[in-house]
């Protein structure tokens, strides 16, 4: 039981540490080649928030995949951007950087370790509670042989 919850502890720090690079290497390419714009908040969700604008060739987009940092848009807001010129998709609200993701990060950690820790009391507390039953006892010799 205990393994079971240290991997899951490890994949949250995964996640969490991808989340933060993931936030870091967007910023990093957007900051390489930065093109900017004014955007069109269409659509808030809750895993997503689509924006449109016209980029500085003056083609439309509207990335698939959303914006990086929407904390606080609304629908119908007007927003600048910042964008990869080498892959417009890449797009955030300008001013904002990685280190936003870092809360999110640490929340996701936070929250794995409060549910994680009544777990692995829980599990040590069932191992002593086997280990104290004389019940569950098995005998320490091997069966066949009688013990000195």
């Amino acid at each position: 039981m205990r393994q079971l919850i240290l991997f899951l502890l490890i994949c949250l720090f995964v996640v969490a540490g991808g989340l933060v690079y993931g936030s870091w290497a967007d910023d990093r390419a957007i900051e390489a080649d930065t093109g900017r714009a004014v955007a069109a908040v269409r659509h808030v969700g809750a895993l997503r928030t689509a924006v449109d604008f016209i980029d500085e060739t003056g083609e439309f987009r509207s990335p698939p995949t959303g914006l990086l940092f929407p904390v606080g848009l609304e629908e119908g807001q007007r927003v600048r951007v910042e964008y990869d010129r080498a892959e417009p998709e890449r797009v955030r609200v300008e001013g904002r950087r990685w280190t936003l993701s870092v809360v999110p990060a640490l929340s996701i950690i936070v929250v794995g370790l409060i549910v994680a820790a009544p777990l692995w009391w829980l599990s040590i507390r069932a191992t002593r509670r086997s280990l104290d039953d004389p019940a569950t006892v098995t005998p320490s010799t091997p069966r066949g042989e009688v013990g000195m």
